[in-house]
């Protein structure tokens, strides 16, 4: 790899030079000669490295310390050396040396060894101990010790009689310990040593084009380094939105572009909008505590006309036989977002328009990878004199199409309040399988003659969640709602 001096960061010239003139260096004596820091120093390492101008050699080297128990042989002895002072006060019998407490019964065979080791003590009948001349010498051990006392040795470096008693005493646990020290030491290659003359004749190069340099105009005379644009820049995790708040502010201006004026509602709703005005029988399961969250002992007058209860329980006694007041007046957290646009649709009474809303609904489920208790939908209502179930399925498809859903189809299904009705499926590249996303269809006439709607409203929505389950590749989608900072890190801003 031809490599240009022109290229070359501040930081890796200064290293080049310094090498040159030393060699090989460690990367502290580099950070001190070259006066920067030790990250400094390393990243140069690193961009040189993989350049293949320097060569980096990692060595180990093994220091020699005290352990808790050298540390205490240096204060009353090692045993053999207590053995021999016992003897030296006239104990000569191991029953007298242990009454005298200078040695425990855990100590006696390793005091026996070593003194006799040593030659430090003779046995004479009825195990009597007595002493040679060489027991004021001091062991290899002891020697060791007393060094140690000062600090760490390195173990390459110990002579022969401390390399004996290392060897000794490493047998002996607690007595020395030994610490592994790793030295990074660094070379200049031969392919950074062509590049030196190069580097020597190179005039100086400013790194930034200041203010200074541009108001004066000295920015004619100097010459500017080039820039690697290619190099990794350091990751900022600066604050940024929730991806899902990304998500639904995208589905908001494809809305907006096809056309959709955005709607809002309360997310408390009485069982007449977000149940009776859908043609939802009063007996249906969905109404149940089961799958609704009631405000319990809660109720209050309907947020409808006399004329608009009247059609819907008519509507109701003539579809599903009764209808109930009382039931109508429950308090509940909304199921869906259709209560909001359907009682938008009451009071505007539009022959033809397009209307959306993205808002958080409530579901009493078992929480699992794919369901939740509160969640996010998408709702989008079309209406026209001549609106038809092409029309809703072309618009379906040009809004999976903005969200980058290629591969869409219908498939026929049944809703209380729409015929005729279909379910979405689209194609997920990553698992290889068709999966549902949306429900939508026709709002029956039991649901609009009521309200005073006279064209067909076309109708269609589902859990936003799943889309973003789909955009970030995500098999459970509560890992939206974790807050893992790892993950919505990861997540880029922008998607293809």
């Amino acid at each position: 790899m031809s490599i240009d001096v022109s290229t070359l960061h501040p930081i890796e010239r200064s290293i080049l030079g310094e090498i040159a003139k030393n060699e090989p260096l460690s990367i502290e004596r580099l950070a001190e000669t070259c006066k920067m820091s030790l990250d400094q120093v390393r990243r140069g390492v690193e961009w040189l490295k993989f350049k293949n101008l320097i060569s980096v050699k990692e060595l180990s080297s093994y220091f020699v310390s005290l352990a808790p128990a050298g540390q205490a042989a240096l204060q009353s002895g090692l045993p053999e050396r207590r053995l021999v002072r016992a003897i030296k006060e006239g104990k000569s019998i191991m029953s007298e040396i242990l009454a005298s407490g200078m040695l425990d019964g855990q100590e006696v065979n390793a005091a026996v060894a070593g003194a006799r080791r040593n030659g430090w003590i003779l046995f004479s009948e009825g195990s009597r101990m007595s002493l040679t001349e060489a027991a004021d010498k001091p062991s290899a051990e002891e020697t060791l010790l007393a060094r140690l006392q000062q600090g760490e040795l390195e173990q390459g470096k110990l002579s022969e009689d401390e390399r004996k008693g290392f060897e000794l005493l490493k047998k002996r646990p607690g007595y020395v310990e030994v610490k592994e020290q790793k030295q990074i030491l660094v070379q200049i290659t031969e392919q950074g040593r062509n590049l030196l003359p190069a580097l020597s004749e190179e005039k100086p190069q400013e790194r930034r084009l200041t203010s200074e340099l541009i108001t004066s105009g000295r920015w004619k005379q100097v010459e500017l380094s080039s820039l690697d644009v290619e190099a990794a820049a350091p990751s900022v995790f600066s604050g940024r939105r929730h991806p899902l708040a990304d998500i639904i502010e995208e589905v908001k201006e494809i809305f907006v572009g096809l056309g959709f004026s955005e709607i809002d509602g309360n997310m408390v709703q009485s069982g007449f909008w977000n149940f009776d005005a859908l043609f939802t029988p009063q007996d249906h399961p969905a109404r149940e505590m089961q799958d609704t969250f009631y405000i319990s002992g809660r109720k209050h007058a309907i947020p409808a006309s006399k004329d608009q209860i009247a059609r819907v329980s008519r509507v109701h006694k003539t579809g599903w036989g009764s209808w109930n007041a009382e039931e109508s007046e429950r308090v509940v957290l909304r199921t869906h977002t259709t209560p909001v646009t359907l009682q938008h649709l009451a009071r505007a009474r539009p022959e033809n328009a397009r209307y959306f809303s993205v808002g958080r609904v409530f579901r009493n489920e078992k929480v699992s990878y794919k369901h939740l208790v509160e969640f996010h939908q998408v709702e989008g209502v079309a209406t026209a004199q001549k609106a038809s179930l092409r029309d809703l399925m072309g618009l379906q498809k040009e809004f999976y199409a903005k969200m980058g859903i290629k591969k869409v189809k219908f498939w026929p299904t049944f809703f209380p309040y729409t015929e005729p009705s279909l379910q979405s499926m689209v194609y997920n590249e990553r698992l290889e399988k068709w999966v549902e996303l949306f429900g939508m269809g026709i709002f029956r006439p039991e649901v609009t003659q009521p309200l005073g709607i006279k064209n067909p409203v076309l109708a269609w929505g589902g859990g936003l969640e799943r889309i973003a389950m789909l955009r970030f590749g995500l098999d459970d989608v509560r890992e939206l709602y974790t807050n893992r900072l790892g993950w919505l890190r990861s997540v880029p801003k922008c998607q293809l």
